[in-house]
């Protein structure tokens, strides 16, 4: 860990696209720019962008830079394995996708309780300190999504693990489905360094309704990101703090707050409070565009994409939220009134939340 520069982290689940590609250019840019403002710290899947993060980070990163010049985060998901056998193969083949011969960091990803049973079953946690011991991993670490009770059992029966990656911004903190700060909480217990992830909550808190926008105006500008990012960074324990940055103008956004990073002060503090009675208040649907519910939705359905409009219309934040609803549709994607209840959504969901269910309040709001 004493190779990181900085708390600030580039996650890359959300690399600038052109259509339904990877935009390399774009990508090199920012990966210049990132580690030329001093930070070298990247995060990415086997999963993420349907495959195409890790060899985007080879083509844009790994075979432009000396290995010692970066920090390089990979994860064990589960949807990539079926048992045992499996994992040293995928592992392998992570390695020759990112173009490098060891991971700085290998998270054992989306942790949950149901997760974590497979996951001992398979020995992945074995397996995964058995290559640390072979010097191909550096720190072995997890990525989690659950309850605080089910984080504190993972890490006592593998006191070993030194990293823990949490969902972690202003919105969630006191929330109690995502439980973000006991979960924190949890981590300092078993004094494990924290990396947060989604502290812009998929991009819901870098655009904001009018109100919450006043209050952090008022408290002396800096964008919604910012802010949110500044709130993670500032946290007790926290290590990194990752962001999906998705354009030039993103990066550029975020480095110029954390290239001198300072905590938020008290007036900050009570804007943020402020922006979050506001959030709370407008009843969003906590999605965060991970998109992995996508993936295996049958009906093709863009889950996040549909949510986000409905999100725009209780928000006010678009008042054509219906036509773009039906442009999203139009595009070849499922509607959500075709949605079939199978329920692989809900199996797959970080935020745990109840798919189908919100599908239909979508149809209703967009669709009647």
């Amino acid at each position: 860990m004493e190779r990181i520069k900085g708390k600030f982290g580039f996650g890359c689940m959300r690399p600038p696209m052109q259509g339904e590609e990877v935009d390399l250019e774009q990508f090199r840019r920012m990966v210049d720019a990132f580690l030329g403002a001093g930070f070298n710290y990247f995060d990415t899947a086997r999963p993420y962008v349907n495959r195409k993060s890790e060899p985007a980070l080879r083509e844009c990163l790994t075979s432009r830079y000396p290995r010692e010049s970066y920090v390089l985060a990979d994860k064990l998901s589960g949807s990539m394995f079926q048992e045992e056998g499996d994992i040293r193969p995928l592992f392998e083949s992570q390695l020759a996708a990112c173009g490098v011969e060891y991971f700085d960091f290998y998270l054992m990803h989306a942790q949950s309780r149901d997760n974590f049973e497979r996951y001992k079953r398979c020995r992945a946690y074995e397996t995964a300190l058995a290559l640390k011991e072979e010097g191909r991993v550096r720190h072995v670490g997890l990525s989690f999504h659950d309850t605080a009770d089910v984080l504190d059992r993972i890490l006592t029966e593998y006191p070993q693990v030194e990293a823990v990656q949490l969902q972690l911004n202003y919105l969630d903190w006191d929330d109690p489905s995502v439980q973000a700060e006991q979960c924190w909480q949890v981590c300092r217990r078993h004094g494990k360094p924290v990396i947060v992830m989604e502290p812009v909550k998929g991009g819901k808190l870098a655009v904001l309704p009018e109100g919450a926008q006043a209050a952090l105006d008022a408290a002396g500008g800096g964008s919604p990101a910012s802010y949110a990012i500044r709130y993670a960074a500032g946290l007790e324990g926290v290590m990194m703090v990752l962001s999906g940055m998705s354009s030039m103008a993103q990066m550029e956004d975020n480095l110029s707050c954390m290239r001198h990073f300072q905590p938020l002060g008290g007036r900050e503090q009570t804007a943020i409070e402020e922006a979050r009675r506001v959030l709370r208040a407008q009843d969003q649907i906590p999605c965060t565009a991970c998109r992995y519910c996508v993936d295996g939705c049958p009906m093709g359905i863009a889950i996040p994409d549909l949510f986000g409009c409905l999100n725009d219309k209780k928000g006010g934040r678009s008042p054509n939220a219906r036509a773009e609803y039906e442009s999203i549709c139009a595009a070849g994607r499922g509607r959500a009134s075709q949605c079939v209840k199978c329920g692989k959504c809900e199996e797959i969901c970080p935020q745990h939340l109840p798919v189908r269910e919100l599908l239909v309040k979508v149809a209703e709001e967009l669709e009647g």
